[in-house]
């Protein structure tokens, strides 16, 4: 049994849920998201929750079963309370801007590289080396981090580059560290 799938997800108030056919809208105070899921896995609202069942124990619709609830419960979450994640940047003379909708990076780069904010997400530069990427999409926040962290990887010799701020680094020593 899916322990995960099994739980029913607790709608907040202030957030509606519907489901027609295999596709489920999510509207709440911080937007909208709409999806469509598997049709292996029954979807059901029931007074102040929703609820998973699968017709079987075959192997796909087990593995789908908490996947669908993990992904409906992301978008009640993004909807009432909104996802965020926060970069830093480490370096010498590396720093961030926005300006309008758009972020700009120099981290040591012969041109500085943009990035603009899309539907649902956000960008917040509260010092020019900390970057807050936040919306109701949890996919869209983590792909857009992801990318703004992929422009310069934190490296394991000094340390530089963009970083998610609870990531760990691990540290190597140099050629002459002995």
């Amino acid at each position: 049994m899916s322990r995960i799938g099994n739980k029913p997800v607790t709608i907040p108030a202030g957030v509606t849920v519907e489901v027609k056919g295999h596709t489920v809208t999510v509207k709440g105070p911080k937007g909208e998201l709409t999806r469509d899921l598997v049709p292996n896995i029954q979807v059901e609202v029931k007074e102040n929750e929703v609820v998973f069942t699968r017709p079987d124990d075959s192997k796909t619709n087990r593995s789908l079963h908490g996947t669908t609830r993990s992904i409906v419960n992301n978008m009640i979450v993004g909807v009432s309370e909104g996802f965020k994640k926060e970069l830093q940047l480490i370096g010498v003379g590396y720093r961030a801007q926005k300006s309008g909708k758009k972020l700009s990076l120099n981290v040591g780069l012969s041109h500085p590289v943009e990035f603009e904010e899309s539907e649902g997400v956000e960008f917040e530069v509260p010092s020019n080396t900390t970057i807050i990427v936040q919306g109701f999409n949890k996919e869209k926040v983590g792909e857009l981090a992801a990318n703004i962290r992929g422009v310069r990887p934190p490296e394991p010799y000094k340390g530089k580059g963009i970083r998610y701020v609870d990531e760990f680094v691990r540290r190597k020593e140099g050629k002459t560290g002995k």
